[in-house]
Order: C-alpha cells, then sequence, then structure tokens
C-alpha cells in the first residue's frame, strides 16, 4: 500500500440535564439501537411520462429511471450508527456512501423504490425527503409511492433522528449529517427522474451459501417444528433480482435483495464505510462502468437489506475470544468475561477488511450470475399502498376466540447486551426474562418505572426503559408507523419499517402472497421483504422468538403480538392492492421543529497546525518506488476539515508521458483507498493508503488531498478555507515473473 503524510491543522438548563443524561445513558445502555438542478417550475415544463408510442404490442410498456448520488456526509466527529458505542464516532473514509434510486412508470402510475448506505430510515429523514421532493416535482413522488430503504450498514453516520432514544445515543440531531444523506436520496431520484426512458425489466432468483449465518438458533427454535420444516435453513438464503434493460437489452441497472447484517465492518472501525453490501455494489458497478471511477457511471447497482434481524455474516460464528472456545449457546456469554468477550467472527476471523471483501463477493458473483441467466420478463400494472398506523394499540385478532394487542413501545434488559456481532460492556445477557433490582433501581430513580399495564403488555419481557411512557424533552421512540407496498407487475415490495427476522419475513410473504393472490387478480406473486424502510422501530420477531428474549426479541418495541399486527397491515395493504379500494391514510406522524431537536455535538473549534507549516503541508515522504506485488504503501497526513462536502477526500493520480497529463485512477470512493483522520485537540492529522492492486500499470503516481480548515477572521469571526495537499511522485513498478 502506498502512503504519504501531511500536515493538518455558556450551556442552558436544558442543554446541561441532557448532557447529564447522556452520560448516565451511556453506561446504562452501550449496546442500545442496533448491532447488530431540476425545479418546480421545470417540472411544469416537462411532459408528463407516458408509454413508448412507437412500442408494438409486445412491447413492455414501462419507463425506467436509474439514479446514484454521494451521501456520504462529514467523516469527522459524527458517530457512526448502529453499534451505539459512542466511542466509535467516524475518522475518515474506508469507502464513500451512495443513494441508488429506481423509478419505474407505466404511462398512468409511477413507484420509486431507493436504497441508501445508511444504517437505516428515520422517520425524520424521510419526512425531509418528502418536503424536498415535493418542492421540486409537487405530487409526482408522495408518501404512497416512494419506498427509501438502508442497506443497515454499521459505519454510516447518525444523527439524523428526532426521537429522544435515537438523540441521546448520536449525540442529538446533526444537521449537517442529515443534510448530506436527504441531498443524496433527492439527487439519486433527481438522476433517475432526467434519466426516464422505454425499458424491461426481468427478475430472476437463487440461493447463496456460506454468507448468512443466524445469530440467534435458539430463538428461531422456538418456533413451531412444522413450520421450520419447511425451509432447509435458519436464514434466508434467497437471492431475489430485478433487472433493468433498454429497449434494445443494454443494461440500465439491477436491484437485488438478500438478508445480512452489515456488520463485516466491526465495532472497531471509525471510518465510514458501505460495509459488504456497499462493497457489492462497488465491483458490478465497476464491471459494468468501464472507463469510470467508482460512484460515476449509467448503470447503477443496489444490494438491498431484507429480513436480516437474525441474519449474520460473521459466519464463523461466536467464540470466548480469550479461549477461542465456543460461547454459551443460550446467553452468548463466556465463563471469563461475560458477553463482552463472546464474539462472532466472518470467513476471514478478525480482519474485518478481508471479511466485508469476502462476504462481498460473494454477493456480487451470485447477483452477477442470476443477472446474466435473468430471462423472465416482469410485466403488468404497478400499484402502491401505504397507511400510517398507531403501532402502539393495535387490536390483533388471533384466532376465532383471542385477541391481543400491541404496546406502548419498551425495550427490555437483553436489549443493552447486544448481540455477538457487538455486545454490551455491563453485565447484561441475552435470554434474561427477570428483571435486574440494581438496573431497575437505577432506572426507577432516574426515568421512572414503567407502568404496571405497559409490564403486563410485554409479558415475558423484563422491561429495563419504558420508551412509550417517556416523553422528555421528546417522545422517546415513535407511535405512527408507516406500512407500505408497492407492485411491479407481480413483484411486490413489502416496505419493512425494521428489522425483520428470517422467520417473520417469510410469514410477512405468506400472507401478502396469499391475499393478493386470494382475488385472482395476482398470479406467481413474488414478494419482497426489504429491510429498514421508512422509520425506524428496531426488531420484529415472531411471537414464539419473543418468548426467549434475546437481543431481537427484547428489541421487538411493540410486544409480543407485533409481528402479527404487521401481518394484518400488510394484508390489509395487499386486499386493497388486489382488489382494489381506498383506504384511509391514517394518524400523520409528527415533524418536530428544529428548535426542538438537540444536539450533543460540540461546534468544531478553529484549527491550529504546527509552527512553520502550512495546511496541506507534506511532513513524511513518500519512498521514490512501490512494487504491486508486495503492495508496500506510502504515507500522507493531512489536515482534516469539519465542513460537509460531497466531493472527494483523495486522488490516487497517473503521469501520463504522452499527453503530459496527471489521470485520476482512484478517489477516496475506491476500495483500494483508506482515509484516516487522527484528532488531537486543535490538531489533526489524516493519513491517506492507497492499497496497491495487481491491475496497477507501472508508472509515476501522486497522491493528493483536499480538504477545508477553520480559522479566525478579525476578532469574532471565523471563516472556512480550502487547501490542497500533494505528496512527491512515486513510481509502481511490476515485479517480473521467475517463469
Amino acid at each position: 500500500m502506498a502512503r504519504g503524510k501531511t500536515v493538518c491543522g455558556g450551556l442552558s438548563t436544558l442543554e446541561v440535564t441532557l448532557m447529564v443524561l447522556f452520560v448516565v445513558m451511556t453506561a446504562v445502555s452501550v449496546g442500545l439501537i442496533s448491532v447488530m438542478a431540476v425545479h418546480w417550475e421545470d417540472r411544469l415544463q416537462e411532459p408528463e411520462p407516458t408509454v413508448n408510442p412507437t412500442a408494438g404490442p409486445h412491447e413492455n410498456p414501462y419507463l425506467i429511471g436509474v439514479g446514484r448520488a454521494d451521501c456520504t456526509g462529514p467523516p469527522g466527529d459524527v458517530p457512526l450508527m448502529g453499534y451505539a458505542n459512542l466511542e466509535q464516532t467516524a475518522a475518515g473514509i474506508h469507502t464513500r456512501l451512495f443513494s441508488r434510486a429506481f423509478i419505474v412508470d407505466n404511462g398512468s402510475k409511477r413507484v420509486v423504490f431507493v436504497t441508501a448506505d445508511i444504517g437505516m430510515v428515520s422517520q425524520r429523514l424521510r419526512l425531509e425527503v418528502l418536503k424536498e421532493l415535493e418542492v421540486k416535482y409537487g405530487i409526482l413522488y408522495r408518501q404512497d409511492n416512494v419506498i427509501l430503504s438502508g442497506t443497515h450498514t454499521h459505519s454510516g453516520l447518525g444523527g439524523y433522528f428526532q426521537y429522544t432514544l435515537f438523540m441521546i445515543t448520536s449525540k442529538g440531531y446533526i444537521k449537517p449529517s442529515i443534510k448530506a444523506i436527504v441531498n443524496g436520496i433527492v439527487k439519486s431520484i433527481d438522476i433517475a427522474h432526467r434519466s426516464i426512458k422505454p425499458g424491461r425489466i426481468y427478475m430472476s432468483k437463487g440461493e447463496l451459501e456460506e454468507s448468512n449465518l443466524n445469530r440467534s438458533p435458539h430463538s428461531y427454535l422456538n418456533n413451531p417444528a412444522e413450520e421450520r420444516n419447511k425451509y432447509k435453513s435458519n436464514t434466508d438464503k434467497q437471492v431475489t433480482l430485478l433487472k433493468f434493460t433498454d429497449l434494445d437489452g443494454d443494461g440500465m441497472g439491477m436491484l437485488s435483495w438478500f438478508a445480512v447484517h452489515a456488520v463485516s465492518m466491526n465495532y472497531t472501525n471509525q471510518m465510514v464505510s458501505s460495509d459488504n453490501m456497499g462493497y457489492a455494489s462497488y465491483l458490478l458497478e465497476q464491471e459494468k462502468n468501464i472507463g469510470f471511477l467508482p460512484g460515476e457511471g449509467p448503470f447503477v447497482a443496489a444490494f438491498a437489506s431484507s429480513n436480516l434481524g437474525d441474519a449474520s455474516p460473521n459466519i464463523r460464528g461466536p467464540f470466548c475470544a480469550n479461549t477461542g472456545l465456543p460461547c454459551d449457546y443460550l446467553n452468548s456469554s463466556c465463563p471469563i468475561g461475560g458477553l463482552k468477550m463472546c464474539v462472532a467472527l466472518g470467513p476471514a476471523g478478525s480482519d474485518m477488511f478481508n471479511n466485508t471483501k469476502i462476504i462481498g463477493e460473494n454477493i456480487f458473483k451470485r447477483a452477477k450470475d442470476l443477472y446474466g441467466k435473468a430471462r423472465q420478463e416482469v410485466r403488468g400494472p404497478l400499484h402502491a399502498a401505504h397507511q400510517w398506523v398507531n403501532m402502539t394499540d393495535v387490536t390483533v385478532q388471533l384466532n376465532s376466540t383471542h385477541t391481543g394487542r400491541t404496546c406502548k413501545p419498551a425495550l427490555g434488559h437483553s436489549f443493552a447486551a447486544g448481540t455477538t456481532d457487538g455486545g454490551g460492556d455491563l453485565n447484561f445477557t441475552q435470554g434474561a426474562v427477570e428483571g435486574d433490582p440494581f438496573w431497575d433501581g437505577i432506572r426507577d430513580a432516574l426515568l421512572g418505572a414503567p407502568s404496571n399495564e405497559t409490564q403486563d403488555c410485554h409479558q415475558p419481557k423484563p422491561i429495563l426503559f419504558s420508551t412509550g411512557e417517556m416523553t422528555w424533552p421528546l417522545p422517546w421512540h415513535p407511535s405512527i408507523v408507516d406500512v407500505q407496498i408497492i407492485t411491479i407487475g407481480p413483484v411486490a415490495i413489502v416496505a419493512i419499517p425494521g428489522e425483520m427476522t428470517t422467520m417473520s419475513g417469510r410469514r410477512i410473504r405468506e400472507a401478502v402472497k396469499q391475499e393478493l393472490e386470494a382475488q385472482g387478480t395476482f398470479s406467481n406473486a413474488e414478494v419482497v421483504v426489504a429491510g429498514l424502510c421508512n422509520i425506524y422501530t428496531h426488531y420484529i420477531t415472531t411471537y414464539e422468538e419473543y418468548q426467549i428474549q434475546r437481543y431481537e426479541g427484547a428489541s421487538t418495541i411493540y410486544g409480543p403480538h407485533t409481528l402479527s399486527a404487521y401481518i394484518q397491515k400488510f394484508r390489509g395493504l395487499a386486499k386493497a392492492i388486489a382488489e382494489p379500494t381506498e383506504l384511509p391514510k391514517g394518524p400523520e406522524p409528527p415533524f418536530f421543529k428544529d428548535s426542538q431537536l438537540f444536539s450533543l455535538l460540540p461546534a468544531a473549534a478553529v484549527d491550529k497546525k504546527p509552527i512553520n507549516t502550512t495546511f496541506g503541508e507534506v511532513l513524511e515522504r513518500v519512498d521514490p518506488e512501490y512494487t504491486v506485488v508486495s503492495l508496500t504503501w506510502s504515507k500522507c497526513y493531512e489536515l482534516m476539515f469539519k465542513k460537509n462536502v460531497d466531493k472527494t477526500f483523495v486522488t490516487v493520480e497517473k503521469y501520463h508521458n504522452s499527453t503530459a497529463h496527471w489521470d485520476v485512477v482512484h478517489t477516496d470512493a475506491s476500495w483500494e483507498t483508506r482515509f484516516h483522520w487522527v484528532k488531537n485537540g486543535a490538531e489533526s492529522n489524516a493519513t491517506i493508503e492507497w492499497h496497491i492492486p495487481l491491475s496497477a500499470q507501472a508508472g509515476s503516481y501522486r497522491i493528493r488531498h483536499f480538504g477545508h480548515y477553520k480559522q479566525w477572521k478579525g476578532f469574532l469571526e471565523t471563516v472556512i478555507m480550502a487547501y490542497e495537499g500533494v505528496s512527491d511522485v512515486f513510481r509502481v513498478s511490476k515485479i517480473k515473473s521467475n517463469y
């Protein structure tokens, strides 16, 4: 690898109270949350999309648009979203993050599916995206025909939530973070909107082995044996893929779903990364967009999340880090060191970069194969159905004589234990069906005890946080939740507002398929579970899995009948599509004012640099020559900036003698580069690494870095200034073969 080094450069009562609460919550819940240029006037001048008038009777009438845009955000100081490790803040870039949008139109209706390289879609994020789309396009893109999904990378930025629990665990509402994601999603839809043209869609399905493992097999085994016997595995191995082409058969894009957590980059990582699903996108897009840099080119390849709630990429399973022996089967802990020592390993052991690469390559290769074999053309009308539901008060018809109901949100004790993909630091364990007097006493003193009604509703969950009864300074969890289905011909995409376990997803698919086909409107419906959509509500387990109260059950916030309630609601959507009928919209969710939201992230300080240096100056010189085979590296340390931009921080450039020009061969969107930022007070260093690939051509290279720094202008005013750093020229040479 090549590396080069350059140099970097009074609270209110409410804020004080929140800071104290923040510190306390850190100790109690380390394992929180989830482990695991088009304007409105321009649109008025655009003709509405219509079916290609020259298309013959056998032409696919769809109009298709695909788009991709950067949504990385500021890769410094902002907490990463996923492991709820409050020390895991962004400090550089492993790979950039992208939003990928797909628009399908049949001349009368339009549907949109977006998957973004983020942990999950929050309610606040969705509402802000829909507001931006309304300004640009009026009623063309709405809550009923736009699905927003997250790939569930645990190495994306946090700070884009409006409920107190999520704000506490990601240091509040961080405007630069959410702005970058909103802008990226909207821009990807803009690009797809402008690229619409007649095309065809083909579907393909297959199975992918050795890429996911059930991390709560004990919970899965509590499902009925006759149900389990219908399936070969305790995780979904199915890959469902849609291939998009123009009328000439040239590929426009690919959208697939596979159930696996994007946690190959583990909780020690501090670089922004799209993880295994993002690497699969990177590989396929690089193969299709020849001559383009990563993140550029017309072909869009999206790998979206599915029912991944209990599906881990750490396929070697959990082992005790101090002994190498398997962890306790029931509660995933170790005799010495407890649950913190119980860590699941990926195919490459503890090497998270190779784990990401192996799982990502597996997903890419299977998708590439299915893409090439896709022959089943998708035809038929488009539909969209959406409702807002108060998930705290849904009555469920369990059978002919019994009903159940959902509960106000609450998290169980095992929630704080985390999972084998990243456990908590305290003495919580998975599978806890009784409370702990010590922690319950602290909770009661700080936050209040759960009501008897909530405790009874959530049985057998011992409640750690009764979040549905906590409303200061804002509600801690959402009550109003999106349920949504869109259909493209026989393909039904079910937008799940959280993380469904394997069996939960199977039950949803079966129920929706049954409802769609009941009226004869659909034949051989293909139901896809799309995860982490529209709003985040933690996990959704089956009733039987809930009884075990491992992490997933403890994180099923609306109680034991949560899945039954969702099945009931999604059946209603499917029936409305199949018949069709008009659905009531339901109660709208809140949109809190910015002034009501809080941030615990301190303002960026003025940057400093060592005496007799300039920002961007190279401190450590590169070696004069490197070889591809030995993969030696050069160093480059430079000042990191704190202002959000969507442009690259890094370029690797090759000199061409014939043109006397430097050509960019890699950016920080490339797998081959890594950008580390190390903060030291008001000064900071950035290390840029280039892992030289075997495909690199021999020749002269240099590494450049771009950024900003903050400085004083006058006595009270500060300004943001741009800077640039460049390494010395170095050579890359091939080692001659001895054969």
